[in-house]
């Protein structure tokens, strides 16, 4: 029991900094409050879910491609509600789950790469290269996918949403 309750406040915990800095990130671009709010709550909803994933033994770029894809579904009902595109949800809700730290630890092993003498420290500074880069070019490609093919699915004019709708409305046109 005092397990679950540590990792439920961890998880909250990280939900709670996503939402601080979903928020800073949205307020760049001047929306209306309740619009920033909607998409905090979207990052720490999408963030919580990659930590629980995270702690129960999936990798981060499956745990970041789940995260954004929920981000991006969740988005879609913001969008409806609110009369705005979905994207001014999630767009905002995804940047805190970049991972800058992977992005860092990459520079700054090239950095000492470059200044090493052959050897085995410049060998390890390649394969901290390598692994950092590589993590950091998966976790981007699982947001991107995450966060892009639910918009293109669900949205009003894609191929998908039009073939639902002629199926379930045959004798109407798709322009009501």
């Amino acid at each position: 029991m005092m397990e679950f309750l540590s990792l439920a406040g961890a998880a909250l915990a990280d939900a709670a900094f996503a939402f601080v800095a979903c928020i800073g990130f949205a307020l760049i671009s001047n929306p209306p409050v309740k619009i920033c709010l909607a998409a905090g709550v979207l990052a720490g909803v999408g963030h919580m879910t990659r930590f629980l994933l995270l702690d129960w033994g999936v990798g981060i770029g499956l745990g970041s491609l789940c995260g954004a894809t929920l981000i991006s579904l969740l988005s879609i009902p913001c969008a409806k509600r609110w009369h705005t595109p979905a994207e001014l949800f999630s767009f905002p809700a995804l940047l805190p789950m970049i991972p800058g730290m992977f992005a860092y630890k990459t520079i700054l092993a090239t950095m000492q790469f470059l200044a090493a003498e052959k050897g085995p420290l410049q060998d390890a500074h390649l394969s901290d290269i390598f692994f950092n880069g590589l993590t950091t070019f998966i976790v981007m490609c699982g947001l991107v996918i995450g966060a892009i093919v639910p918009l293109f699915a669900f949205h009003r004019e894609s191929i998908l949403v039009r073939t639902i709708w002629r199926k379930a409305h045959p004798n109407e046109t798709e322009s009501k």
